[in-house]
Order: C-alpha cells, then structure tokens, then sequence
C-alpha cells in the first residue's frame, strides 16, 4: 500500500525504506498533468476561478431583477445552475477538449450574467450620458465639441467633473469614434441606452474575441477579468468610452512582437495598426500605450532585421494606425478644429478637482492642503517619460511589462482614480499569455558602457528620481491660506447642519490667489459653494473676511466619530488646496 497509495514523497520514502533500503527513490509527484495526457491542474484551477468569479454581483443583480424584471431573474437563476454545474465539471473531467468545452460554457454564462446585468441597469453615468448626447448631435448635424450641455446633469445619478478653478465641464471631452458608432444606435433607441449598448457590446466582443486568441490553459481566465469579476461590465453599463478602446486594443497587444516580422506587416499587422488607431480615436487612454508599444516594436523588428528595415516596418505601421485615427477625427477637425483640438485634450489640460487613490490623496485625505499640487502633474509626466525612457534601454528586461508600465504614471497625477488602472487589465492578461519574455531575448537595446547588474538598476531608478522629487515636493508644500472658521448651525429634519461659515483667510504665499470654496466628507468633493461675500482675488500676504454658503442653504455634519466634514478651498492657477476641519457643536446650534 505505501508503494501504490504515496501520502506524500517524505513518507513514500520513508516506508519504502523500511522495507527495501535499496530501492531508488520515488519519481517526482507530477502536479499539473494527470495521466494519460488530461488537462493540466493550473488549466483546471484557472477554469474553476473563472467559475467562482461568476458569483460577484450575481446575487445583488438577481435580488434586482426579481424586484422589476422576474424574467430576468429567472435566467439568472439558470445561471446559477450552470455555475455550479461547471464548477463540478471542472475538476471531473479527464480531457483537454471537455475541459476547454466547460471554459465555452462558462464564457457564455458570463455573457449572459452581463446582459441581464445591461437589461437591470443601461441608463448610465456622465460618460455614458455625454456620448449619448455627442450621438444625437452627430445624427442632427450639429457640433460636438465646444457645446455644454448642463441640463444633463441635473440627476443626482450623473456626476460632474468640477475644475479647480470653481468651474464644471458640461461639454464632451472624448474622441468621437464612440458617439460615431452610438449614432446610428441612437436613431432607434432616443436614450443614453444607445452609448452604454455600444460599449457593453464592445466589452462582450473584445472578451469572446480574447478567448479565442489566448491559449487554451487562459481562457477562463480571460472571461474572469473580462467579465467575471464585474468591474469592467459596470463601467460598460456606464458607457465609458475607454471600453471601446480597449476592445480595440485587444488584439493589437495579442502576441504583438510578431507585427512586422520578416519585415512585412502583412494583412493581419494592418489591421492592428487600425485597430490601434482605431482605439485612439476612441479614448484617450490608448494614447499613453502608443509610444511604449512603439519603442517594443522597433527594438524586437530591430534586433531580428537590423535598424533601418526595422524603421522601415514600425514607420508603417505608425502610418496606418494614425491614418485610421485621422480618418476618425477628420469631420469634427474639419468643423471646428479649436474646438475638437479643445475637446479632445479636455482630460488632459482641465485641472479637474483632484480625484483618486494615487498619491494625490496625501495632500487631499491626510494633510491641511498644499500650496504646489500642479507638481503632482509635473511628476506625473516625469514618470511617464523616465518609463519610457527605461523601456528604451532595458526593453528586453521591461518588455513582458509594456501593457502595464503606461498606466503606472497616473498613481502620481492629480486625477489618480482607479479606472485608469484597471479598465486595461484585459491587456495585462493579453501580455501575460501571449507574449514571454523569451520574446525579447534578441531585441535591441542600446549599450551601454561600463553598466551591468545593479548599476543598471541604478540607472533605471534614477530616470524616475525626478518624478518622485516632485511628489515630495507636492506633498511636503504647506497650504497657501491659513484660514479660521466660523460656522452657522441649524436643524433640518432632525439633523444638524451648516447653513453658513465665516471664513477669515489669510494668503501666505507672494502669488495673488482666486479661491473657490467646497465641503468635503470623505473622498468626495460638494458642490462649489456661493462666496456671499469676499474678495475675488485675495492679494499677496493679504487677509480677508468671507462668507460662504453651501448649496441648497445647508450642509448637513454627519454624527458620530467619523472623519467628519472639512471645508476645502482651491484655487485653479497655481493649484493650490487648503482644507480646514469644519467643528459640528451642539452648543452653536441656534
């Protein structure tokens, strides 16, 4: 029995030992591969995770759905079914090809979980509404962009970008390809279900079109980032235009150090070129993975067919991706180029309020403010160029990492907010299957004299010094205003609140400063709030007296031992913030 029914290979030892000492020592136990040339067990445990990734969200859709559409409900109790069937099947059956038949089911029970998901909830958010909006005009004749549109922002359900400058945008920030494509959706459906159709359609086909180029052993993995974990389908359901992007982009990153080989790009690398373009002139996300995409490109094409075929071949496929993206833009350049120019470099340059996760929040969440935020933004850039510039001399060392390195800049910008991390996630995955590092064991790069193992590394860390200077320098600046409150309280429906504040502030910096006044409750912003009385321009080194009120005519404090409310004021040009604790005292209730 010791011999036939091993507990492990310590003990399968041990008692072969004790009964024949001179027996050579058990085979390796075999973890991956069952006999007889079955399904690998790191296949099988990427199909189950897929399968339990299917529950997230489910539950929450289906107590919806039972509520107002009990037909929908009802498919997602079948849905439930099929997961636990494939749950079982997963670790049952003992070939490859009834193991890659349980991943297709699998994948289509997450495609319908989220088109029962698009059926409970398609009215979507700013994004969504915006591009719906952008559609319409387009069907019309009309301009896009340059055109504020704030009457579609009056719902609590679509937010606003506020800009530090104690403004809002109301008008669409995106490259139009989204709203060209919601267009003629639109003129059948008159609703912002036309731009979050599209972009849950885009999710569907870039996730089926991702399983089917990925290894059999990745594919529910694919359906788990893509669709099972349920971040991605929410914002598909809020029309966000950066899914089209990177439905676009999938199968331009899918084994992309074949482009060009043997110095042809042939039909197929023509048509990621446009796919490339394509998803530019979708979203402006794709933009920051060109030139990281690029430089890979021409160091492999490079070290395979020596400098100037390998130009030759990224020159073309440059050409084509640009062309596509052009022919995208060119009626709305040709309209209104300023405005289009404008709009399509919104995102970029509308020192929209500061927002996010990234490091950011030290001078946001956990400090009085600071008086140089725009060096976020400085260091921000900084990392993306010193990422860029070590992809060039290490690219066989970061080129597995290409997909993921260009959204690493943005954990340093003022606007860090996680969907600029994760709604690329799908091309992480890409990478990771279908493009090793052995891929760029010939590329080239330059050399380097006299630099080898950790001076290397010394290098590359001092190409992203400057960026994490300016961070320090952000985050350790003090607030421009010292400012002392003196809050107006009252009861409204039983809770206490504020209904005015006197502000005495005082600028410390030699720069004249325009504040703008907000409250602030954890992470979010409130709307601006009305400055009664006070200066517009507070001089340098100079003080004055305002009074603010919120909007509506009250703020209410929130009660308990919570982080309570801060009053915020930021000024647009230079970016600066100040945030005092607002103090919520039952004795100053009148």
């Amino acid at each position: 029995m010791a011999d036939t029914c091993p507990t492990g290979t310590g003990t399968w030892t041990l008692r072969r030992a004790a009964t024949n000492p001179t027996a050579p020592p058990p085979a390796p136990t075999r973890l991956f591969r069952v006999p007889g040339g079955g399904p690998q067990q790191l296949h099988r445990g990427m199909t189950l995770v897929a399968t339990i990734s299917l529950f997230i969200g489910t539950r929450a859709a289906w107590t919806n759905a039972m509520a107002s559409r009990p037909a929908v409900a009802g498919v997602i109790s079948v849905c439930y079914a099929s997961i636990l069937v494939c749950a079982a099947l997963s670790l049952l059956v003992r070939s490859r090809r009834a193991l890659t038949r349980v991943d297709a089911v699998v994948l289509m029970t997450a495609v319908v979980l989220v088109i029962c998901g698009y059926l409970l909830d398609h009215a979507g958010t700013d994004e969504g509404v915006l591009t719906a909006q952008a559609a319409n005009e387009i069907l019309h004749g009309r301009p896009v962009y340059g055109q504020p549109w704030p009457w579609l922002f009056d719902t609590p359900r679509v937010g606003i970008t506020k800009t530090m400058s104690g403004g809002a945008d109301y008008t669409y920030g995106y490259p139009p390809l989204t709203a060209l494509l919601a267009a003629p959706v639109h003129a059948f459906v008159h609703s912002t279900a036309a731009a979050t159709l599209v972009t849950t359609a885009a999710l569907l086909v870039s996730s089926v079109l991702l399983w089917f180029l990925l290894p059999a052993p990745w594919r529910s993995a694919a359906t788990a980032v893509c669709l099972g974990f349920g971040f991605l389908p929410h914002y598909a359901y809020a029309g966000y235009p950066a899914i089209t992007a990177l439905a676009l982009l999938v199968p331009v990153v899918v084994r992309w150090p074949a482009t060009g080989e043997g110095g042809r790009l042939g039909i197929g690398g023509v048509l990621r070129a446009a796919c490339l373009g394509a998803a530019c002139a979708a979203q402006q996300l794709a933009w920051f993975l060109v030139p990281f995409l690029l430089i890979g490109l021409y160091a492999v094409r490079r070290g395979e067919l020596g400098p100037r075929r390998a130009l030759a071949v990224t020159a073309r496929y440059t050409v084509n991706a640009a062309l596509t993206c052009a022919a995208a833009n060119a009626y709305f350049a040709v309209e209104d180029f300023s405005s289009w120019l404008h709009g399509v470099l919104l995102p970029l340059d509308q020192k929209a309020i500061l927002h996010g996760q990234g490091l950011m929040g030290i001078s946001y969440y956990f400090t009085d403010g600071s008086g140089r935020l725009d060096y976020y933004s400085y260091g921000s850039q900084l990392l993306l160029l010193g990422l860029l510039a070590a992809t060039l001399l290490f690219v066989r060392w970061l080129g597995p990492a290409l997909t993921v390195l260009p959204w690493v800049a943005f954990y340093l910008a003022i606007r860090s907010q996680d969907g600029y991390f994760l709604l690329m996630t799908p091309l992480w995955l890409a990478a990771a299957a279908t493009v090793p590092a052995a891929a760029f064991a010939t590329a080239w790069q330059p050399r380097l004299p006299r630099v080898a193992g950790r001076a290397k590394a010394v290098l590359a860390g001092g190409l992203l010094a400057p960026a994490l200077v300016c961070v320090a320098i952000a985050a350790a600046s003090p607030p421009p205003l010292r400012m002392s409150l003196s809050p107006r309280f009252a009861t409204h429906h039983a809770r206490v609140g504020v209904t005015a504040i006197d502000v005495r502030a005082v600028n410390t910096t030699g720069t004249a400063l325009s504040p703008h006044f907000a409250s602030r409750t954890g992470q979010g912003a409130s709307n601006w709030w009305t400055i009664a009385s006070g200066p517009a321009v507070l001089a340098p080194h100079a003080s004055a007296e305002y009074h603010v009120k919120p909007a509506g005519g009250f703020r209410a404090l929130p009660g308990g031992r919570g982080p309570g409310t801060y009053l915020i004021a930021v000024t647009g040009t230079p970016m600066t913030i100040t945030t005092v604790h607002i103090p919520a005292e039952p004795s100053a209730i009148q």
